[in-house]
This record gives structure tokens, C-alpha cells and sequence, in this order.
């Protein structure tokens, strides 16, 4: 059983872990390095939770003391009681759902461990957007992705916004980082994928004649908001493909034009 402790220091060093979550560089920094991140709301603690992560801590306002009490009796982990005022002093922000915890990060696998087993893969190139990235891990998740691999240079799937947008759909898709780019995609090449690179350049064929749930094994390459997947991304995939699109439309919210490539990846219908 956790231990329910009622601090009202905001300097209190049992909170550190909590401390300028609003600071995004440091943030960044700081969880790698020492093994962490922060999960927020009810039902995305809980299946951090269900997922295996151990429990550091909890932060919770009063008023969530009752509602994760079956959370408390089961697990080891302090439980930090403050007032909302104290919360966002500590946090940065106003904390609206009252409940924080710090969870322990696990050791990632290797990708090609991945690629062992999965069928259906999403590639990122330096997807920097925390909002992205969360959206489109939550598709992958509820569009039947097998695993997610991250260019060196992607954000950090386990930043707390990342997590909030999934709504913990980053604890239920496996994925690992490519230790180099674009040479990374030679490994995923080398376990049997076809690389398809997802872009809305002329030159591409439509996503449903390259027809990617025929295919035993797929790579789904996807570049960031904006700039899309560099030259040699390009270069280094077996085809392009692209959304059709109407009304003049040139491109999709990279999140938006995941979640139609992952549908016809699954289904071979991505347009209505």
C-alpha cells in the first residue's frame, strides 16, 4: 500500500519529479536521462499502469485521492496530496485533471527485434510535434499498426503531451529508434518490407493501386508536418504514394493523412 503524504512546500525535493513540466527543452532533457516520464489523467495512469511501467510517484489534488484509491492500495509508490494552487506552482500550469504520476521508463528494443515479429510498420522522420506524435501513435493503435520506428531525430513518444494526445496509446504499440538515417531503412528493407513513402507529389501512385494490404510485409514512411520526408528519404523508399485528394486540397495534417494511410494499409479503402 502507497503511503499518502500531504505536502505543502512547492520546494519540497520529493516533488522534483513534477517540477517545470511547461518547459519543454528541459523536459526533454531531463527525462531520458533519468529514466522517467509523466503520465496525466485517470485513464492514461491507469494503462501506463496495465502496461507494466512502474509507479515513482503520484501528485494528485484532493478530490482524486478517492478516485485512484485502488490505485494507492496497490502500489508501493508515495502519493503526493496538494492543493490544486500548489500543483501548478510546482507544474507550471493548471493541472485540470488533478492527477499526475511519474512513471519508470522501460528499455526500448532493438528494431530489428521488431521487425522480427510485426507485419505492418509506421516510419517517422524527424516528427517533432509532440501533438503529432501522440495522434499518430492513437491511430496506430486503433488502426491495427504492428510497431512504430522513430529516426534518430523524432520526438520523444513518452513526453507528456505525446502521451496525453495518444490517450496512452504509446504504451500499446511497440517501437524503437533507428540508430542511423536513412541508412536505419536498410534493416527494415533487409527483414522483408517494402518501403512506402507517403506523399502528396504528383509523381506518387495513389495509395489504394499500390494496394499496401496486399502486401505480406509494409513500411509506411511518414515526414514531418510541413517539410514532409527529406530527399533521401525519398530516395531510399520502393514507392511513393499519395492520398487523393479534392476540392483543391494539396496535403493533410501529417496526424490526419496517418490515420487514412494506416486504414488502407489495414482495409484497402482509403477514400470514401
Amino acid at each position: 500500500m502507497a503511503d499518502l503524504i500531504t505536502v505543502e512546500d512547492p520546494d519540497d525535493p520529493r516533488l522534483r519529479d513534477y517540477t517545470g513540466l511547461t518547459d519543454v527543452e528541459l523536459r526533454r532533457r531531463r527525462e531520458p536521462a533519468e529514466g522517467l516520464f509523466i503520465a496525466e489523467g485517470e485513464k492514461v495512469i491507469r494503462r501506463a499502469k496495465d502496461a507494466g511501467y512502474e509507479m515513482r510517484s503520484m501528485l494528485l489534488s484532493a478530490k482524486w485521492v478517492d478516485v485512484m484509491r485502488d490505485v494507492i492500495d496497490e502500489l508501493p509508490a508515495p502519493v503526493y496530496a496538494v492543493s490544486p494552487d500548489l500543483a501548478e506552482r510546482v507544474t507550471g500550469y493548471h493541472v485540470h485533471r488533478g492527477a499526475l504520476a511519474s512513471m519508470q521508463r522501460k528499455p526500448l528494443p532493438a528494431a530489428d527485434e521488431l521487425l522480427t515479429t510485426a507485419r505492418r510498420v509506421v516510419v517517422m522522420e524527424a516528427v517533432n510535434d509532440h501533438t503529432n506524435i501522440g495522434a499518430i501513435f492513437r491511430s496506430a493503435a486503433a488502426l491495427g499498426m504492428d510497431a512504430v520506428l522513430l529516426s534518430p531525430d523524432c520526438a520523444d513518444p513518452l513526453y507528456r503531451r505525446s502521451v496525453k494526445v495518444s490517450m496512452g496509446a504509446v504504451f500499446s504499440v511497440p517501437y524503437a529508434r533507428l540508430e542511423s538515417w536513412p541508412k536505419g531503412l536498410e534493416t527494415v528493407r533487409g527483414a522483408g518490407y517494402r518501403l512506402l513513402a507517403l506523399t502528396p507529389d504528383e509523381k506518387a501512385s495513389s495509395i489504394e493501386e499500390a494496394a499496401p494490404h496486399k502486401l505480406d510485409k509494409v513500411a509506411l514512411m511518414l515526414g514531418a508536418e510541413g517539410d514532409g520526408l527529406s530527399t533521401q528519404a525519398l530516395v531510399a523508399a520502393d514507392e511513393w504514394v499519395r492520398i487523393p485528394m479534392a476540392h483543391g486540397v494539396d496535403s493533410l495534417n501529417v496526424g490526419a493523412a496517418a490515420a487514412v494511410a494506416f486504414y488502407a494499409v489495414a482495409t484497402g479503402r482509403p477514400t470514401a
